[in-house]
């Protein structure tokens, strides 16, 4: 009889020792029975005989973690603290997979520019493309993504949201036909095990997809591309806390070539990593910037640019920041807004349903006719959103055919494509989003972007607050005049600094940089330790023992501590603890004590509610 130690998959618990009749292999899939349920785990290593009981494998799948996939588990347990299960829930497993040598014919005509581009990317292991929107990033990635398709390798293309995936997806099959896979959150079971087929038997050679398409069994990986790798959806929100842009430069080290891509790059990309400056667009697009200086509302300079861009029969996209009708509800009485029962933010109203929705945990009530704190009937609706916007402007356009593009409308893949289509088909004049409207997408007949509510985004708590706001309003603008003159509307009351930068990113960069020299990233390093109890006096105990117990860590700053900024989601209290170091080892050695008590540490944070 064999002994091995499981990581369960999924399962935040260290792993546990079976038995089983023969030898196998490390990271080999097994089924196993763990508190009477079948679960699916991963061996780890054979061990000595425990002096414990030990139950039996109940079957060994035929599956296994490929080497690269294994380095990456380990990889991901040790640098953001989490037990090897809860890793490994990540991981597609391999099959037998055979490798095909492509011969692809097409290839993208490269200005001497982009040849430039992409000539630097082949010589820099790791490198960053910094080009304008419409420069031609994408055809410097297919370009290079060609040569490792031709020499027989694989190819990842990373993207951000599901939103850029259909265009993006016709762009590479354009090129690559049938060996193009595309994986992501949204598409069916079904299509993703018909996916995994074709890419077990080498028919497909390169995936394109979301975050999660860095997991999926590559024998023979040879290039990676991350596109609009500023984006915060890289980095996983729950444990455990990884960015998929940094596991992918940390993948470099195997010998995998990495091009990290955006017009609007992250401070700390462009200050790590060599990067190529890529100017101009192909196509002879104009930008006026309007400055409307008002509060969020449909204001009528908005109003006024609307029908100008609709009577000379061109289309528009309104962005705006928050879904649902507004945000919250609030008493004119007591002046207090309606809370979620189990969290500490205001509930948001949606009429379409008839409900306020906790946008954190997902309670949902009835709308209520009075305040449950007063029983004031004086209920005033506040911050405006999505839902509310289209109504506004059907009541303001009558006739107008406008359609909404946010997270409580596009729930499938069908609807995403469905809506993209018909906009491109200009059966739809005006289209009304959040940030899904700012993703790569080419809409060569949109003469007008409005961008509402940015305001709010430059007050958060949040050393990367500048950064994230202006990279947004210029993804946005960058929708309108594709291939023509084209105005952009900025409501505002911050005008200086829209109007410093706009058009200017490298200057910028080169400003905050300064600003955040020496104590934020990439001059420091940063760890967000979060603590939760459905006690309030628990979670408090819980932070001064993490506190006590990191408190000699050489070269470990703690910034603050205390409640957090939103401190009671899903009936938990919520603490937290933010620390700096020079390095990443002080706040790993912080990380792994946190965790010993219960707390989750978020390494390289990028959300700080």
């Amino acid at each position: 009889m064999y002994y091995y130690e499981v990581a369960i998959s999924g399962a935040s618990l260290p792993p546990l020792t079976y038995e089983f009749t023969t030898l196998l292999e490390p990271f080999s899939e097994v089924k196993i029975k763990l508190k009477n349920k079948i679960q699916t785990g991963y061996i780890v290593r054979e061990v000595d005989k425990p002096s414990f009981k030990t139950a039996e494998i109940l079957e060994l799948t035929g599956a296994k973690l490929t080497g690269l996939q294994i380095e990456l588990l380990k990889f991901i347990s040790y640098y953001y603290t989490c037990e090897l299960g809860v890793a490994s829930g990540l991981f597609e497993p391999c099959l037998d997979i055979k490798i095909f040598k492509g011969e692809f014919t097409k290839s993208p005509n490269l200005s001497p520019k982009q040849l430039e581009a992409l000539n630097y990317a082949k010589q820099n292991q790791i490198s960053l493309l910094f080009g304008d929107t419409g420069s031609g990033k994408s055809e410097v990635y297919i370009s290079l993504i060609k040569e490792f398709l031709d020499a027989g390798k694989q190819a990842l293309f990373l993207m951000p949201e599901i939103s850029l995936t259909p265009q993006m997806q016709k762009r590479l099959e354009e090129y690559f036909g049938c060996g193009v896979g595309i994986w992501h959150s949204k598409i069916t079971q079904k299509s993703k095990k018909e996916l995994l087929e074709k890419f077990f038997s080498g028919e497909i050679k390169l995936i394109a997809g979301a975050r999660s398409a860095l997991f999926l069994p590559f024998t023979d990986l040879g290039v990676i591309v991350v596109d609009e790798e500023h984006d915060d959806s890289y980095k996983s929100s729950s444990k455990p806390y990884y960015n998929a842009r940094d596991l992918s430069v940390y993948l470099a080290k195997f010998g995998i070539k990495v091009l990290l891509g955006s017009a609007t790059p992250s401070v700390s990309s462009f200050n790590k990593f060599n990067h190529f400056r890529l100017k101009g667009t192909f196509f002879e697009s104009q930008k006026e910037f309007i400055y409307d200086e008002s509060a969020t509302m449909l204001s009528q300079t908005i109003i006024n640019e609307l029908r100008n861009s609709l009577n000379s029969g061109k289309q528009a996209v309104v962005f705006l920041p928050t879904r649902a009708n507004f945000k919250f509800l609030l008493c004119k009485e007591c002046n207090k807004s309606i809370k979620c029962p189990y969290c500490s933010v205001s509930m948001s109203l949606h009429k379409k349903t008839n409900a306020l929705r906790c946008h954190y945990c997902g309670f949902a009530m009835p709308i209520p006719k009075s305040c449950p704190n007063c029983d004031s009937q004086m209920l005033e609706s506040k911050k405006i959103g999505t839902s509310e916007l289209v109504l506004e402007l059907e009541r303001e356009f009558e006739g107008v055919r406008i359609a909404k593009f946010d997270k409580d409308e596009i729930t499938t893949h069908k609807k995403l494509t469905t809506l993209l289509k018909n906009f491109n088909d200009k059966k739809i004049d005006i289209l009304v989003g959040t940030q899904m409207l700012s993703k790569g997408h080419d809409y060569h007949n949109v003469d007008l972007a409005v961008i509402m509510g940015l305001d709010e985004h430059l007050e958060y708590c949040d050393f990367r607050a500048r950064e994230k706001t202006l990279a947004l309003a210029m993804q946005v603008a960058g929708r309108a005049g594709r291939a023509s003159k084209a105005k952009v509307i900025i409501q505002t009351l911050q005008k200086d600094f829209f109007e410093n930068y706009i058009s200017d990113y490298d200057k910028f960069i080169e400003d905050e940089l300064e600003f955040r020299n020496p104590l934020y990233p990439p001059f420091a390093r940063l760890l967000r330790i979060i603590i939760s109890d459905k006690s309030e006096a628990n979670a408090q105990n819980l932070e001064e023992e993490i506190l006590k117990n990191i408190s000699s860590i050489p070269d470990l700053q703690i910034i603050g501590h205390g409640k957090a900024l939103i401190e009671f989601i899903n009936s938990k209290f919520r603490r937290e603890i933010m620390l700096r170091s020079s390095s990443h080892i002080p706040l790993l050695k912080a990380a792994n004590v946190a965790s010993r008590f219960g707390g989750s540490a978020d390494i390289d944070p990028v959300n700080f509610n």
